[in-house]
């Protein structure tokens, strides 16, 4: 399996949250080095284990928190589940394979009967394969809960109707400090109000989600500091070093967390898909040149004492800023 992408999004030395919309399969991405459009809703990696293992935890200790549903239409459970298991299997190397009605995952080994419209789940079936013990006694609940669980994505469904638009469906099993349940059945600016700095792209929520709908698919990313590697940060799940009160910088514990997040609009169902991807690197792995130490010290100073405080940087900020300012000059020798 090939090594997650190291993206750089912070390359342009800001920081600032808006829409950041590439097309996927058409649009360029300024921070990969290949310079190559992304083309995957999915991707299957190196971290396939680590991910499936960390979301396997999160479901036995309480799918309900990071799960559930408000107002989701059969019509767009259909479109949305039938998407997700095609192109889960386009997008796996072989690895994962859908013939409209079943899934096999030969990763993970098992294969179970869906429903995309009801969202029901046959009896799963189980077989040797390299990861099965990662699975071997994780019983999926509903169609949604089983394709999150092969996915190193978690999904989320965005709902339209005359009224507005509404957070339908979240299988979000590695949240990065934040509760699915307090999104669900609100609207794109609901669940956005809390981003610090989200004003400007909130102004734009009705048209931004008419494009999402209707002339995707795209992807973006956002990026942050953490003290931890680990991939779930639900607020009640056990605590780590990342933003703990008593957590210092330390570059050899400190990662660039990037989430790669795809949008894919469903336009005769009347809403969208929502892939969110975090990629937890190194951070002397993600830094290597005294242009890129620069860029990530710009982009961090660029922050509002807002943002800062959101992306729990008060602690560590400091001695981050002087770990980059010496590794741009110690590259630049």
């Amino acid at each position: 399996m090939r090594p997650p992408t190291l993206y750089r999004p912070f390359m342009d030395g800001r920081y600032s949250v808006s829409a950041g919309l590439f097309r996927l399969g058409v649009q360029p991405i300024p921070w990969r080095e290949d310079g190559e459009p992304e083309r995957h809703t999915f991707t299957l990696d190196r971290e396939y284990p680590r991910f499936v293992a960390s979301k396997v935890a999160a479901h036995r200790r309480a799918l309900y928190q990071y799960s559930g549903e408000a107002g989701l239409t059969p019509d767009l459970r259909e479109a949305v589940l039938t998407h997700v298991a095609g192109a889960l299997a386009a997008d796996s190397d072989g690895a994962v394979h859908w013939n409209g009605q079943t899934l096999r995952n030969d990763l993970l080994g098992w294969e179970v009967d869906l429903d995309t419209r009801w969202g029901a789940v046959g009896t799963v079936r189980r077989f040797p394969a390299p990861h099965a013990d990662l699975v071997q006694e994780v019983r999926p609940f509903h169609a949604l809960d089983f394709l999150g669980l092969n996915a190193q994505e978690d999904l989320a469904i965005v709902a339209r109707d005359e009224q507005g638009d509404w957070l339908a469906a979240a299988h979000v099993l590695s949240p990065q400090h934040w509760d699915p349940r307090d999104k669900l059945g609100r609207d794109f600016v609901a669940v956005h109000t809390p981003v610090a700095g989200s004003g400007l792209m909130n102004a734009t929520a009705p048209r931004l989600v008419d494009a999402v709908i209707t002339r995707g698919p795209f992807v973006r990313f956002a990026w942050g500091l953490s003290m931890s590697n680990r991939l779930d940060h639900h607020p009640a799940a056990p605590p780590d070093a990342d933003r703990h009160a008593d957590t210092r910088f330390d570059p050899e514990q400190a990662f660039l967390r990037v989430e790669r997040q795809t949008l894919t609009g469903f336009p005769q169902a009347d809403g969208a898909l929502f892939t969110i991807r975090p990629l937890t690197t190194p951070l002397r792995e993600s830094v290597v040149t005294a242009g890129q130490a620069h860029a990530l010290a710009e982009a961090l100073r660029s922050m509002t004492p807002d943002q800062i405080r959101y992306k729990g940087l008060e602690t560590i900020l400091h001695d981050a800023l002087s770990w980059l300012s010496a590794q741009a000059i110690h590259s630049d020798m």
